[in-house]
């Protein structure tokens, strides 16, 4: 998923952005090849890479658009967009709400939504500049399908609020509303996984059941009406998986949309 960046720049996606008339200015947060020694410690040194780089961008009234290989950027992304005042609405096939006592799978990215509302590594993510932990009535998962057993205890303690792809068109809207009352502007974070697998295969863990590009669209919409869009990440797109192209495609149109709506703000 590391190269899905790339592969969306090369994809065509700062052209595609550039067409309605943007003026487009990309910049490669990564680090040297000898600094990385471990995913966790590697990781927050990310997050406070991005933090710097993302409020740089707002600073400059800029629109920060992410590309991340991982989740648990957001970390970083949101800090930068000044998480003491910003929601979360968070596409995801998964909720990434696990933390190291519930995960199974020992994957850090599966605990992003869980350090975001101060669940877990508490520690590092307070070394990243600006973080602070947000309140679950602040984040709204949107699409999400696939939840650990110990992940799903978590969430049915938690105030997030939870909209799987059957009740999209139901439920959005009221639990939006929910969310607008504690905040104003919003960071739109997208896995590319949310899709359904048989509209793009975006990486090894997606899943059927997910919403297709038009749910999105309209996800995106009633967010547009309610909120400012701060900024918008899309992560998780792994070129290997993507045979035909159609994730790739998927994921340029998905950022473009998103964009055009926080632009229209």
């Amino acid at each position: 998923m590391g190269a899905g960046p790339r592969a969306l720049l090369d994809g065509g996606l700062q052209q595609a952005l550039r067409e309605p008339g943007n003026r487009v200015y990309t910049k490669i947060a990564e680090l040297p090849a000898d600094r990385w020694h471990a995913e966790i410690q590697t990781s927050f040194e990310l997050m406070r890479m991005l933090s710097g780089a993302v409020r740089e961008a707002r600073d400059s009234n800029r629109l920060p658009i992410v590309l991340a290989g991982n989740c648990n950027t957001a970390v970083g992304t949101l800090a930068g967009l000044g998480a003491e005042s910003t929601g979360v609405a968070w596409f995801d096939a998964h909720a990434d709400f696990n933390t190291p006592e519930t995960t199974t799978s020992g994957f850090l990215d599966g605990t992003a939504v869980a350090i975001l509302t101060g669940r877990c590594w508490t520690q590092l993510a307070a070394t990243v500049p600006d973080f602070q932990p947000i309140a679950d009535e602040r984040v709204c998962l949107i699409g999400t399908r696939d939840v650990d057993s110990l992940e799903g205890g978590l969430l049915d303690e938690s105030k997030v609020k939870l909209i799987p792809p059957r009740k999209l068109r139901s439920s959005l809207r009221d639990a939006l509303g929910a969310v607008s009352k504690h905040v104003d502007r919003i960071y739109v974070h997208i896995d590319l996984d949310v899709l359904d697998s048989s509209v793009a295969s975006a990486n090894s863990y997606a899943v059927a059941g997910g919403l297709t590009v038009d749910n999105v669209e309209y996800a995106l919409s009633e967010i547009a009406r309610l909120f400012r869009i701060a900024g918008l990440t899309l992560s998780a797109y792994d070129p290997a998986a993507d045979r035909d192209g159609a994730a790739c495609k998927a994921g340029i149109k998905l950022i473009c949309m998103a964009a055009g709506f926080a632009m229209q703000a």
